[in-house]
């Protein structure tokens, strides 16, 4: 059989509060939208421009709790997961398609609120997996984003 993969890395700023909701079995889903930027320069008028992408990510369980309890729009993440297909029926009776990111890592570059600081010094960030406990306590330093455009135009090598 042949390797697939299916994996998702996003690093961007949520675009509003996320929302918590429970499944009637229980479960705990938690949606909420990242902003993607990208700067590029205009070959025809050397014209520097700006684009954006939103995407719809959803946690589930563990993670949609944190998620809910830590992020607000506006929060810097890093969200690691798979991307999902579904439809669904609206209440007006039309099928809906979504195409979404299931969640499962993520890590928050904001600072904790309250003035405290994280143990791994300033620009650290607090991940959690669900397989972890619910205190995270992982810290790294997040390096700088990569603007260097000079090799925009090469040719992509697959």
């Amino acid at each position: 059989m042949a390797l697939s993969v299916n994996k998702v890395i996003l690093v961007g700023n949520l675009g509003k509060d996320p929302e918590l909701r429970s499944t009637p079995q229980g479960k705990s889903v938690c949606s909420f939208s990242v902003a993607t930027s990208e700067r590029y320069q205009d070959k025809v008028t050397s014209e520097w421009k700006d684009n954006t992408e939103w995407h719809n990510v959803v946690a589930w369980e563990r993670l949609a709790d944190y998620v809910s309890q830590r992020l607000k729009k506006g929060s810097k993440v890093y969200v690691e997961g798979a991307l999902r297909h579904r439809s669904y029926e609206g209440k007006d009776g039309v099928t809906r398609y979504v195409t979404e990111v299931l969640a499962r890592e993520l890590v928050v570059f904001d600072k904790p609120e309250g003035g405290s600081s994280y143990s791994g010094g300033s620009g650290g960030g607090s991940s959690y997996t669900p397989s972890q406990s619910p205190a995270p306590s992982k810290s790294f330093e997040p390096s700088p984003e990569y603007n260097d455009d000079s090799n925009a135009d090469d040719d992509v090598p697959f």
